[in-house]
């Protein structure tokens, strides 16, 4: 089992093939900031009448939105355009395990429980980049990400926590891993692609 609780490592390949493909991932990587911020922003629409999830997201979203600007600045720096945004496969595919019905708490811990996996798998692969980069400055950058995603992803448990009860949140948090590893070995090691 590797950190923050996922079952499946990275292919190893992956970190090999993103720091050849620079460019597509740190485009990619952007998309990811910036759907990260859409998400949370979602959350407090939806859920306006639970103050701890507005009170909580709320600095998440400014977080995420400021590395998608410094990602941003990344990209201009090497002359880079951001272009369209790619198809998510990988998070296409959690999408689609998400359980619909139940009640609004439930809902609400399928979502939490879903950007929890999404940001366990995006610090783990920063965690990669910040140990296999040669530039300096990404190293200390996605080593910084690491940090700030593995907290992002206590939240979205927490929050869970707070509107379920807990043997539910952690019982539905297995089955996702366990879930999440599957997609992981059927998804393709590709150079532009973040996840």
């Amino acid at each position: 089992m590797t950190t923050l609780g996922l079952e499946l490592p990275t292919d190893p390949r992956w970190v090999d093939i993103a720091r050849m493909n620079l460019g597509d991932i740190l485009i990619d990587h952007a998309f990811c900031e910036q759907k990260a911020a859409s998400s949370c922003i979602s959350l407090i629409v939806q859920f306006p009448e639970h103050e701890k999830l507005v009170e909580v997201l709320t600095p998440v979203v400014a977080e995420e939105w400021g590395h998608f600007q410094r990602v941003l600045k990344e990209l201009r720096k090497r002359n880079i355009p951001l272009g369209k945004p790619r198809k998510d496969e990988y998070v296409n595919q959690l999408l689609q395990v998400l359980r619909k019905p139940g009640d609004r708490n439930e809902q609400l811990m399928e979502k939490l429980l879903l950007n929890a996996l999404i940001e366990a798998r995006s610090a783990e692969r920063f965690k990669l980049l910040s140990e296999n980069l040669t530039d300096e400055y990404l190293q200390k950058f996605y080593r910084e990400l690491m940090i700030s995603e593995a907290g992002h992803y206590r939240n979205f448990i927490e929050l869970a926590e707070a509107y379920n009860p807990k043997e539910k949140v952690r019982k539905r948090w297995k089955e996702l891993l366990e879930t999440e590893a599957g997609i992981m070995k059927t998804l393709e090691v590709r150079a532009d692609r973040f996840h």
